[in-house]
């Protein structure tokens, strides 16, 4: 009866239009005052006790201002400079550097729809320039933009590990080489089209050139050396990393860039200016500016901007959290995990009816409201079947990845729909050539656990020969 009333209040809501967050608490809330014996103080506290308890949250926000720095300050621009310098000489080769410059800008924000707004908004508009037809292009970014939450840093991962308790770290361990896996095939099914359609090729640029382009870029490269670096080599932990990174993405939009803020587009060096005059200049100028950028109107906007999106990603975790204390105390995914394994599913049966389940679910709900919904019911019938933890959270990271393609909900789509000024239905249309591709690589996660888990086991094993 209460799994019932849980469940039937919480689709009932949703059918309605609530939003995801209130229907999530209200359903609890009913659940607990109608079965249980606690109190609307101990739903309360619980709510509180939701964010406080999972230090691993904390990071949430403080990858989402990073993200809102790199995106706002010209870190794209030169990501993507750098990409095309990289491969656009090869057929195809302004769209593999689409894909690059995706992967990249994933490793930096953690965010999907961030990485497509960020690149799609300066590439797409450049290749239908190029004669790609703009279909074509709209359909590869959209869907290299889903590797923002599978490159880590990841917002999905850190949402997954608050609510199964996994490390973050291995998290964003093992959505490394499923993250270039994913990129490389793309990049290679992006040629094979190219070769067939005859799309065009950039000239080759020169090392100099992709140098200089490096170099221009290595402000957001240095990023991901910083972040990855420090969680990978046991320095930092995710929130740790998290928050250098904010203040490091401030410092190269403001400083470094000068993309933002008080020294907005002043330039580096002047005409004949010897390198001590211009460091020593440059230095002064970044010294006094610090104060004024502290208030500088386009930052606090920045600031405000990443507030709001954290404030409402949080809410829904809150919330999505008393649902799954609710879950917890009535027993019922052990109950229904008993029922599974009595089922006799063998792990691979299992991992299919799971995909399907999260792939119907990705039409309907935002990533972190399934995985916090979702995980506490599927990770203890994947324990009991003998599935990795690790490799359970990067096979429901990848589904999620598809459910920022699949309408009515998909994020992605409504991102893509807002840069080209098409509507969702040419998107969609533009997506599903791509989305198969997508598919293909859910069966490989799913069924190949290697993929994911060999980094993680391979640093495990280092660790314990030091």
């Amino acid at each position: 009866m209460t799994t019932a009333t849980l469940f039937i209040l919480l689709f009932g809501c949703m059918l309605i239009g609530m939003p995801i967050a209130i229907a999530l608490g209200f359903s609890s809330i009913v659940t607990i005052l109608l079965f249980s014996n606690d109190s609307l103080a101990s739903i309360a506290l619980k709510l509180f006790e939701a964010l406080s308890e999972h230090y691993t949250l904390l990071a949430i926000p403080f990858f989402i201002l990073s993200s809102s720095f790199l995106s706002t300050g010209g870190v794209a621009k030169r990501l993507i400079r750098f990409a095309v310098d990289c491969v656009g000489h090869i057929k195809g080769g302004l769209a593999m550097a689409s894909v690059m410059a995706c992967m990249l800008f994933a490793a930096v924000s953690g965010s999907s729809p961030a990485t497509v707004a960020a690149i799609g908004t300066i590439v797409i508009a450049g290749m239908v320039r190029s004669g790609y037809p703009e279909s074509f292009a709209a359909g590869v970014i959209t869907n290299a933009g889903t590797l923002g939450i599978l490159i880590p840093p990841s917002i999905v991962m850190l949402v997954y590990s608050a609510a199964t308790e996994v490390s973050a770290a291995k998290m964003f361990m093992a959505g490394f080489i499923p993250g270039i896996m994913m990129g490389l095939l793309l990049m290679l099914a992006i040629y094979v089209v190219a070769r067939i359609k005859h799309l065009p090729s950039q000239p080759w640029p020169g090392i100099r050139e992709i140098l200089s382009s490096g170099f221009s870029a290595s402000g957001g490269l240095m990023l991901i050396v910083i972040v990855l670096g420090s969680i990978y080599g046991g320095i930092a932990s995710p929130t740790e990393a998290a928050a250098v990174s904010a203040v490091y993405a401030f410092l190269v939009s403001v400083f470094g860039y000068r993309d933002m803020g008080p020294l907005k587009k002043m330039p580096w060096r002047h005409e004949g200016e010897n390198p001590i005059t211009m460091v020593s200049r440059n230095l002064g100028q970044s010294v006094m500016a610090f104060p004024r950028a502290l208030a500088d109107e386009e930052i606090r906007h920045t600031v405000l901007d990443a507030a709001k999106v954290s404030i409402m990603l949080l809410f829904i975790i809150a919330n999505a959290m008393l649902f799954a204390h609710v879950l917890t105390t009535e027993r019922i995914p052990h109950v229904i995990a008993d029922t599974i394994v009595n089922w006799g599913l063998e792990p691979w049966m299992f991992l299919i009816v799971m995909n399907l389940l999260l792939l119907a679910a990705g039409n309907f709900m935002e990533p972190s409201a399934i995985l916090l919904i979702m995980a506490p019911i599927l990770f203890p019938i994947a324990t009991q079947l003998g599935i990795d933890p690790i490799h359970l959270g990067i096979i429901m990271v990848v589904n999620m990845e598809i459910g920022m393609l699949t309408p009515p909900v998909g994020l992605n789509l409504f991102v893509t729909a807002g840069i080209t000024g098409n509507s969702i239905g040419w998107v969609i249309k533009a997506v599903l050539p791509w989305l198969t591709l997508l598919l293909l690589f859910l069966i490989i996660i799913t069924y190949v656990p290697q993929v994911s888990l060999f980094l993680p086991e391979y640093l495990d094993q280092l660790q314990g020969y030091k």
